[in-house]
């Protein structure tokens, strides 16, 4: 059996931005503090929503060292450092593992994609060549690749590989891989809008958009299921699933950002080409936030 790194809401953080696209670090303290203070579990720094894709190699050690330090052990940090090149998926985990990162968030390779015996060596490359636990990140939407559940099965038996975040939205997918795995794979929702669905298949929780807006809401939506109050997770899901999926009325993380920004952070700009929503879009997502009571 492995320990799952956390158990209840991990929030996908964003990367608040000034305007000439540099981090801004100012903000970014007050919105770490923000997230623990209001139920967050733990933090991955540099995944999707975090802009991981536009850092340069160097910001993105550096934004992970910095949340690492910043954090210091209130919560675990897990640092996104996957690539679609296991070499400089290995170069990034080491320097995370060596900042104190408490695991490893590592999205299949994209483009290039590769083989589900390609899938096998990239992991078991990154794996023999760090210390510290990974979580696979599976999210075909966005990389083309699809980690097949026999294939979660023969990464399950490498012994840092401690769980996967499924974002496929398949969840006859989702139940065969804890049917193959059990304890020796932890699951996470990758979708905000499965939580519960995620949970009833043997689910530890989310890594999760809507927490950058709604961290004690997300964190109770699992816990609640967690505490055997299964009716009141799926109210509270229920409840929310209107907000977690006006969070991606664009592309990911445009409407978030905008959203931080609206409850009353300097999230900033996104980096290109990821470009601001339009009024339309904008309009919907404070109109949504209103009848959430998160803005005026």
């Amino acid at each position: 059996m492995k320990e799952p790194i956390f158990t209840g809401a991990a929030v996908a953080i964003i990367t608040p931005m000034n305007e000439d696209g540099t981090v801004n670090y100012e903000e970014f303290a007050k919105f770490v503090d923000f997230q623990i203070e209001n139920g967050t579990d733990a933090i991955v720094i540099c995944g999707t929503t975090g802009e991981s894709s536009t850092l340069k190699v160097v910001e993105h050690n550096a934004v992970i060292k910095w949340c690492i330090d910043y954090v210091d052990g209130r919560i675990p940090v897990i640092a996104g450092t996957g690539s679609n090149s296991t070499a400089c998926a290995i170069e990034i985990s080491k320097e995370a593992c060596e900042n104190g990162a408490d695991a490893l968030l590592l999205v299949t390779p994209y483009y290039n994609k590769t083989s589900q015996r390609g899938l096998i060596a990239h992991y078991k490359a990154i794996h023999d060549a760090t210390d510290k636990p990974i979580i696979l990140y599976n999210v075909p939407s966005r990389t083309g690749l699809n980690i097949a559940p026999e294939t979660a099965y023969e990464l399950s038996k490498l012994p840092r590989i401690n769980g996967i975040k499924e974002a496929s939205g398949n969840l006859d997918q989702i139940a065969k891989i804890h049917e193959l795995c059990g304890d020796e794979l932890n699951l996470w929702s990758g979708n905000d809008d499965q939580i519960y669905d995620l949970m009833e298949r043997g689910g530890k929780g989310v890594i999760s958009v809507l927490s950058n807006i709604c961290p004690q809401e997300t964190h109770d939506i699992v816990q609640k299921y967690l505490d055997g109050d299964k009716e009141g997770s799926k109210k509270l899901m229920d409840k929310y699933m209107k907000l977690a999926k006006s969070m991606f009325v664009d592309v990911n993380p445009i409407p978030v950002k905008e959203a931080v920004s609206l409850i009353g952070f300097n999230a900033g700009p996104c980096r290109l080409p990821l470009i601001e929503m339009d009024e339309k879009n904008k309009a919907y997502v404070k109109e949504t936030m209103k009848e959430y009571n998160l803005v005026k």
